[in-house]
């Protein structure tokens, strides 16, 4: 199983931007895809952003075109920078992996929170 540390999150104001980490406990390049999800209070935890192992990435409705996922295979990391934040954004954020017929591989690590004021 693999270990997945979330950290970069932070309060900023609508409008704003901010950039996650996703760091992983060992190779990532091979994983069939790796994803971003939030998960606000009271709400379910949803998928925002993919990537696969070919590059090919994928968005949410919500935050296509402001969010962009990215992974660096030689650090064994994933991104998401996020821009023109919006307060609906706020929300705990997580990463994970799936192989290829879309089981979560990786434990829930302890997120990192995104808090966006108006």
């Amino acid at each position: 199983q693999v270990q997945l540390v979330e950290s970069g999150g932070g309060l900023v104001q609508a409008g704003g931007s901010l950039r996650l980490s996703c760091s992983a406990s060992r190779t990532i390049f091979n994983f069939n895809s790796l994803d971003w999800y939030r998960q606000a209070p009271g709400k379910q935890r949803e998928i925002v952003a993919t990537i696969t192992s070919a590059g090919t990435t994928g968005y949410a409705d919500s935050v296509k075109g402001r969010f962009t996922i990215s992974r660096d295979n030689a650090k064994n990391t994933v991104y998401l920078q996020m821009n023109s934040l919006k307060p609906e954004d706020t929300a705990v954020y997580y990463c994970n992996a799936r192989n290829g017929v879309g089981l979560v591989l990786g434990s829930w690590g302890q997120g990192t929170q995104v808090t966006v004021s108006s």
